[in-house]
C-alpha cells in the first residue's frame, strides 16, 4: 500500500481524478464563487485606477488577473511535477497571491498618490492664500495652483474647476474631492472652505493655519519613521530568515529537505510556517505603524 502511494504513475492520475470529481460535483458553486471573487477584485482595481485618472479596459484587467492567478498557478504546478502535493500547494498559493496582490499594489499606488497630494497642499495652499490676499476668488486661486504645480494636485483641482464650469457648485465639487482623497488634511481643507463661504471669514488665514498643521504633522511622522525604522528592519529580517534557510539547505543538501516537500507532515509544517509568518508580519506591522 505504501509503495503504491509513492508510485507517481498511480498517484498523479488518482489525484487528477479526485480533483476532477470534486470540481464536477460542485461546478456551479465553484464557478459562481470564482466569478464573484474576480468581479470584486476587478471592480476594486478599476475604482482605484479611476481615482488616479488611469483609463484601462475592464477586459484587460480581468485578463491580467486571470494570468497572474490561474496562469502562474498552473505554471508552478507543472514545473513542480511529478511532486503532486508540492505542486498543488505551490500552485494554490500562487493562485491566491496572484488574485489578491494586484488590488493591494494598486491601492498602495493610490495611497502614495494621496500622500503626495497632501505634501503638495503645503505649496498649493500657500499659493491660494497669497492669491486670496491679492483679491482673487477661490476658483481663480485654484487655477494658479494648476498652472504652477504638477500632478496630482493639478489634476484634482482641474477636475474641480471643470465640474464648476459644467454648473456644479464649489461646495459639491470640493466634497467630491474629499471623497476621492479621503485624507484628514484634505477634509480639513474642504470643510474650511465650505464653512467660511457660508459664514464668512478670512480664507487666507485659514489656509495658512492648514499649512502649519500639515507641516507640524509631517515633522511628527518623520520622527516616528526614524524611531520605528529599526523595528521594521527587524521584522523584515525575521520574516525572511526561514525562507533563506530553506533555500540554503535545499542547495547544500537536497535530500535533507525532501521530507519537508515530499511528505504530508512536511507540507503541513510548511503550511503552518507560512501561516505563522504571515501572522507575525501583520502583528509587527501593526506595532510599528503609528498613525498621526
Amino acid at each position: 500500500m505504501i509503495s503504491l502511494l509513492y508510485n507517481e504513475w498511480i498517484m498523479i492520475p488518482l489525484v487528477a481524478f479526485c480533483v476532477f470529481l470534486i470540481i464536477y460535483l460542485n461546478a456551479d458553486k465553484i464557478i459562481n464563487r470564482l466569478q464573484e471573487k474576480f468581479t470584486a477584485k476587478k471592480d476594486e482595481v478599476s475604482r482605484y485606477l479611476d481615482l488616479m485618472f488611469v483609463e484601462v479596459d475592464q477586459k484587460k484587467i480581468m485578463i491580467i488577473l486571470l494570468l497572474l492567478s490561474f496562469g502562474l498557478g498552473t505554471v508552478f504546478f507543472l514545473l513542480l511535477l511529478p511532486n503532486v502535493w508540492l505542486g498543488l500547494f505551490a500552485g494554490t498559493a500562487i493562485t491566491v497571491a496572484g488574485l489578491n496582490l494586484p488590488p493591494l499594489l494598486v491601492k498602495a499606488l493610490y495611497d502614495k498618490r494621496s500622500a503626495k497630494f497632501v505634501d503638495q497642499m503645503v505649496d498649493g495652499l500657500t499659493i491660494m492664500a497669497n492669491g486670496i490676499k491679492s483679491g482673487l476668488t477661490v476658483p481663480q486661486a485654484m487655477e494658479r495652483v494648476v498652472d504652477n504645480l504638477g500632478p496630482p494636485i493639478s489634476q484634482e483641482f482641474s477636475l474641480v474647476l471643470s465640474q464648476m464650469r459644467l454648473g456644479r457648485s464649489l461646495e459639491e465639487s470640493l466634497i467630491e474631492l474629499g471623497d476621492r482623497i479621503p485624507m484628514q488634511d484634505v477634509q480639513m481643507f474642504v470643510t474650511g472652505i465650505n464653512i467660511l463661504k457660508e459664514t464668512g471669514g478670512n480664507l487666507a488665514e485659514t489656509f495658512e493655519t492648514i499649512v502649519l498643521t500639515i507641516r507640524e504633522r509631517q515633522k511628527i511622522e518623520k520622527k516616528i519613521q526614524a524611531m520605528t525604522a529599526q523595528g521594521i528592519m527587524q521584522g523584515i529580517i525575521v520574516t525572511l530568515v526561514p525562507f533563506a534557510l530553506i533555500v540554503l539547505f535545499s542547495v547544500v543538501d537536497p535530500n535533507y529537505m525532501k521530507p519537508m516537500f515530499g511528505t504530508t507532515l512536511g507540507l503541513f509544517l510548511l503550511f503552518m510556517m507560512l501561516a505563522l509568518q504571515i501572522i507575525g508580519g501583520l502583528v509587527i506591522r501593526k506595532i510599528v505603524k503609528i498613525k498621526v
